[in-house]
C-alpha cells in the first residue's frame, strides 16, 4: 500500500490535537500507546469535531526516549507495535501469550511509561515469535517484495545488528565497521551467515509500516489531516551519519544560541548537514525521507525551519553553545579587524581570553578550605599555569593553551574545581570567535566581555557597525538557501508544510515561508509585541491565516501549569477581555481561554491533548507538573513517558467534554476592528 488516495482538505481551517502515539491508551496496548491506537483516537477526534491529528516523531530512537534522538530518518520506532496484530502472532503459543499477559499486568496501569523497561520486553517477545517463524519469515514474498522497495531498510537491519553487537555503543566506538562503504553494507546485508538477524529487523520495520499505514487510513476516512513530525537534525549515532558521512559534517555540533531559557545556549551534539554534498545528488536523501513519510501523514511539521537557513553550529568538544556561530556567516576578517585599526595583539585580546596572574591565585585562596601554606598554594597555582596556559610574552597574563579547544577538555583537567569553575567561565570571555583562521564571528554576549569592556564609546560603534554590516549580508545568503532548500521539500511531496519557526528568527524567515505556502507556528504566550512597552499580546485577529496557532507545545508547561505558576494572569485576562478568570485554572477557565484562542485567523488551531483534557473536571492530575510532555534542561525518564489518564474509550464517555469540543471547532475566525 503507498500513500493515500483520498486526502481531507489541507486547505480548511481546522481544529486539532497534538499527542504523541506512546501516550494513548487502550486495553490492547502493552503499557504504551501503539500505532494502532490510532484508530481508536480518531473515532474520538471524529465525535469532537476535530480536524487534525498531531503526532511527534515515530522514528527509531532505541533505547533513547526522546523522539528527536532519531537513529534513522525512515525506520519506525518497534515500541509503538502491537504484537498480537503480527501476521505471525499464534494465540494458542501459550508461552508468548502468557508473556504479554505479564507484561500487561507490570505496565499497564502505571501513570507513566518506562521507555526503556516497555521496549525491552517488546523486543523480546518479538524475538521468540520470530526465532518460532524464522523459516517461514524468511521466504516470505510480501516481505521480500517490501524490502525491494525500501532499499534503506538493509542499512537499518545492518547497523541495528551491529549496535547489539557492539552493546548499543556508538558506531563510532566499534571497532569493526565503524567507517563503511555503501559496498560493505550491501556484502553484510547478503552474508548468508547473518541473513537471519538482518532479516529480524527488517521484519519487524515491515509490520510497523503496515500498522501505521492502516492507522493513517481510517484516520484519512474519519476525514481527518494526520500530521506528522520530521526533526531536522539527526542523531550522531545514527544509521544515516553511519552510512552516508559524506551528506554530514560532523566537526560542527548543531544547537541553539542563548535565550532567556538557555542562557548557555543548546548543543544538541547533532552533526549539521553538508548542504554543497546534499546538492550534488539532487537532494535525494531528503526527498527519499518525504517519501516514507508521505504514505502516512497528510501535512508535516518541519522542525526547527531557522536551520535551513541557517543553523547555529558550536565545537563538539563544548557543553554548551555560548561559543557558538552561524553557518553560513559572512566572516569578520582579519582584515576587516586591521582596517579599522586592530593589529595582531588586539585582534588576540579580542578573541582569545586573557587571564591576569593573580586571578587563579585568588581564585585557589579563596577555595581552597582549612589551612594552607604559600608553598601548597604555588604548587596548585604552577600546576594550572603548567597545564593550562601559555604567557603573553613578559606580561601577568595568560593564554589557553592551543591544545585546549573546548569546555570538554577544561573539564578534563586535574586541577581544583574552584580553578576549573572560573576557567569555564573565562572560555567564554571573549568578542569574537575565531572559528576558522582569520575568520571571526560576534559572541552571542560579546557586549559582556573584558575586552569590549576596554573599548572607547567610539571604539565599541565602530565594531558594532562592522557586525552589523555583516549581519545584513549574511541575511542575503540566509534568504537564499532557506528558499533553496525549502523549495526543494515544497516541490517534493504532496503534504503540507508547517515550520516550527521559533527562536531568534531572522527578518527573511517570514517571507521565504509565506512565498512558499509554509504554515508557521503561533505560540500565544511567546506571539507579543516584545519590543513594545508591557510587550503585548498579538490580537487573535492579527494571527496570519498562514499559521498554526497553539497555546502550549511539548517542552512547555500546560496552559494550567503556565496559568497558575508562569502567567501574569491580570495582563491576560485583560488581553482576552475576560477580567474575573479565577487564579486556579479549572474547566471554566479552559473553555475561556481554549475558546478565545479557537478565534485565532490560523488556518490550525491545535491544542496538546492535556489541555483539552482539562475543559472537563475528570481528567486533572493532582500536581500539573505530571502533565507536561518534557522538561527541556533536564534528563530524566519522567521527560517524554506522559500517558493519557484514562483508556481512549472512557474519555469517550465524557459527554460535557465531548460537547465543550465541538462548540471550540464551531468557533469562526476573529474579525479585525475597522
Amino acid at each position: 500500500m503507498e500513500k493515500q488516495s483520498t486526502l481531507p482538505a489541507l486547505n480548511k481551517r481546522q481544529l486539532g490535537v497534538v499527542v504523541p502515539v506512546g501516550a494513548l491508551r487502550t486495553k490492547n496496548g502493552i503499557g504504551v500507546g501503539e500505532f494502532s491506537d490510532l484508530c481508536d483516537f480518531a473515532v474520538l477526534c471524529k465525535k469532537m469535531k476535530l480536524g487534525l491529528i498531531q503526532i511527534l516523531p515515530v522514528n527509531d530512537t532505541g533505547f533513547e526516549s526522546s523522539p528527536y534522538f532519531s537513529m534513522t530518518a525512515f525506520g519506525l520506532h518497534p515500541l509503538y507495535l502491537r504484537i498480537e496484530e503480527l501476521e505471525e502472532y499464534n494465540p494458542k503459543e501459550i508461552s508468548v501469550r502468557k508473556r504479554i499477559k505479564a507484561a500487561r499486568d507490570k505496565f499497564d496501569n502505571r501513570k507513566r511509561y518506562s521507555h526503556y523497561e516497555v521496549l525491552k520486553e517488546k523486543l523480546e517477545i518479538c524475538r521468540e515469535i520470530f526465532n518460532a517463524c524464522k523459516s517461514e519469515i524468511l521466504k516470505k514474498s510480501a516481505l521480500l517484495s517490501w524490502i525491494e522497495k525500501n532499499t534503506w531498510v538493509k542499512e537499518y537491519a545492518v547497523y541495528r545488528r551491529l549496535k547489539e553487537l557492539n552493546n548499543g555503543n556508538s558506531w563510532k566506538d566499534w571497532k569493526e565497521y565503524s567507517s563503511v562503504t555503501a559496498q560493505e553494507i550491501e556484502a553484510l546485508w547478503n552474508d548468508k551467515s547473518l541473513r537471519e538477524e538482518h532479516f529480524f529487523w527488517a521484519w519487524l520495520q515491515y509490520a510497523l509500516n503496515n500498522q501505521f499505514l492502516n492507522a493513517s487510513k481510517k484516520i484519512t476516512e474519519a476525514g481527518i489531516v494526520l500530521e506528522g513530525d520530521l526533526p531536522i537534525l539527526m542523531n550522531e549515532d545514527s544509521c544515516d551519519v553511519w552510512a552516508h558521512p559524506e551528506i554530514f559534517n560532523q566537526g560542527l555540533s548543531a544547537g541553539a544560541p542563548p535565550d532567556m531559557y538557555s542562557p548557555e545556549g543548546q548543543n544538541w551534539g547533532f552533526p549539521i548537514y553538508n548542504w554543497e554534498a546534499q546538492e550534488q545528488d539532487n537532494f535525494k536523501w531528503w526527498k527519499s525521507r518525504l517519501a516514507v513519510a508521505e504514505k502516512y501523514y497528510h501535512a508535516y511539521r518541519i522542525d526547527h525551519v531557522l536551520g535551513f537557513f541557517r543553523i547555529w553550529a558550536s565545537s563538539p568538544r563544548d557543553y554548551s553553545s555560548a561559543l557558538g556561530h552561524y553557518v553560513p556567516y559572512t566572516p569578520i576578517t582579519a582584515s576587516d579587524l586591521k582596517k579599522i585599526g586592530f593589529d595582531k595583539g588586539r585582534i588576540r585580546w579580542v578573541s582569545q581570553p586573557h587571564i591576569p596572574t593573580n586571578d587563579i591565585w585568588d581564585v585557589l585562596k579563596k577555595n581552597w578550605g582549612g589551612s594552607y601554606t604559600d608553598a601548597e598554594l604555588s604548587v596548585a597555582a604552577n600546576k594550572v599555569f603548567s597545564l593550562v596556559f601559555d604567557r603573553v610574552k613578559k606580561e601577568e597574563l595568560w593564554l589557553f593553551k592551543k591544545t585546549i579547544k573546548g569546555e570538554k577538555d577544561i573539564d578534563a583537567l586535574n586541577i581544583h574545581p574552584a580553578v576549573k569553575k572560573y576557567l569555564l567561565e573565562k572560555w567564554k570571555d571573549r568578542v569574537f570567535l575565531e572559528y576558522e583562521k582569520g575568520k571571526f564571528f560576534p559572541i552571542w554576549y560579546h557586549g559582556n566581555s573584558k575586552a569590549y569592556s576596554s573599548f572607547s564609546k567610539e571604539e565599541k560603534a565602530v565594531l558594532e557597525a562592522l557586525i552589523e554590516k555583516r549581519r545584513i549580508k549574511s541575511e542575503k545568503i540566509w534568504a537564499a538557501l532557506g528558499k533553496k532548500l525549502l523549495t526543494v521539500l515544497v516541490e517534493s511531496s504532496s503534504m503540507l508544510p508547517c515550520a516550527e519557526d521559533l527562536g531568534a528568527v531572522p527578518e527573511c524567515v517570514p517571507k521565504v515561508l509565506g512565498k512558499l505556502k509554509i504554515l508557521g507556528l503561533r505560540v500565544i504566550r511567546w506571539f507579543r509585541a516584545w519590543d513594545k512597552e508591557g510587550q503585548p499580546y498579538i490580537p487573535f485577529e492579527d494571527y496570519p491565516q498562514l499559521s498554526v496557532c497553539t497555546a502550549a507545545v511539548h517542552d512547555s508547561s500546560t496552559i494550567r501549569e503556565w496559568w497558575e505558576k508562569e502567567a501574569d494572569q491580570k495582563q491576560f485576562s485583560s488581553f482576552i477581555g475576560v477580567p474575573s478568570l479565577p487564579k486556579v485554572y479549572n474547566p471554566g477557565t479552559a473553555k475561556v481561554i481554549l475558546s478565545k484562542a479557537a478565534s485565532a485567523r490560523s488556518r490550525f488551531r491545535v491544542f496538546q491533548i492535556q489541555d483539552i483534557l482539562h475543559l472537563s473536571n475528570n481528567w486533572y492530575s493532582e500536581n500539573p507538573q505530571d502533565e507536561r510532555i518534557n522538561v527541556p534542561g533536564t534528563v530524566a525518564d519522567f521527560n517524554w513517558t506522559y500517558r493519557l489518564p484514562a483508556l481512549i474509550h472512557e474519555i469517550a464517555k465524557d459527554k460535557e467534554l465531548i460537547q465543550t469540543v465541538r462548540q471550540l471547532s464551531k468557533i469562526k475566525p476573529a474579525k479585525k476592528n475597522k
